[in-house]
């Protein structure tokens, strides 16, 4: 089955879009790549793979390895266009996250909000995971004007995980850990009709990573054919959830 992910020039995360492109691979599905411009060759936040203040905070050793292999593809290289994109053409939709400024421009793109809009209306599986979860959270049911989320359940990049980050690096980094004046779970919970019954939030956690055997710290959401995940931590149960999902519906 083909899967399209959508992604920044630069600036994505490391480890939520290279664990599931890879797990979708294994598992023979093909995932297509799309920039705002096609034929751009899309770059993940170099300080994830080096680590983001003193060598810690960076993307682990294995989604770092799958990052590499993933450069090396030629789906990385041949990108497909957002404005041109045919959503009936694909299976899935996968939205990744990233907080470095560099994802401004495919979080706030009107363009691929429309056709996040288009590809929604197929009822086909959808997954966000982090920051990527405001791109449906922005994107208007064409009939209704409301957001697409607005009745769904869903979780995201919790309030507490990122103000934490963002104190923990702003000595040295700034703003590096805030994508908008507006913290993400706000954002989120603005789009949802009910975000008291709607919104989950998940076990609290700060540093504990699911891992491609152990899914103890990991955490996600799933509304029919929406499934959605709070940070890099959980994109290895994300990625398996996601490729059920997609069989699901091929049955």
């Amino acid at each position: 089955m083909r899967v399209l992910m959508p992604v920044p020039d630069r600036d994505v995360d490391v480890t939520e879009v290279a664990v599931p492109w890879r797990l979708l691979t294994d598992a023979g599905h093909q995932v297509v790549f799309a920039t705002e411009r096609p034929g751009t060759r899309p770059a993940c936040d170099p300080r994830l793979l080096t680590g983001v203040l003193f060598g810690q905070l960076g993307a682990a050793a294995e989604p770092r390895r799958f990052y590499e292999e993933l450069t090396h593809s030629e789906e990385f290289t041949a990108t497909v266009g957002w404005a041109e994109l045919d959503p009936e053409a694909y299976d899935g939709l996968i939205l990744p996250g990233g907080h470095a400024p560099g994802m401004r421009q495919y979080l706030g793109s009107e363009v691929l909000q429309q056709q996040v809009g288009r590809f929604w209306a197929l009822e086909r599986p959808v997954g966000a995971i982090c920051h990527g979860v405001l791109v449906p959270a922005r994107t208007r049911d064409a009939s209704t004007g409301r957001s697409v989320l607005a009745s769904r359940r869903t979780t995201c990049l919790p309030k507490y995980m990122e103000r934490s980050a963002y104190l923990a690096t702003a000595w040295r980094l700034g703003r590096y850990y805030r994508t908008y004046p507006a913290y993400v779970e706000d954002e989120v919970r603005t789009a949802l009709d009910d975000p008291g019954a709607q919104f989950e939030r998940g076990p609290r956690v700060l540093s504990a990573r699911g891992t491609a055997t152990d899914d103890t710290a990991a955490f996600v959401v799933r509304d029919g054919s929406y499934l959605s995940a709070r940070w890099p931590g959980d994109a290895y149960l994300f990625g398996r959830r996601f490729c059920a999902l997609l069989e699901g519906a091929q049955r």
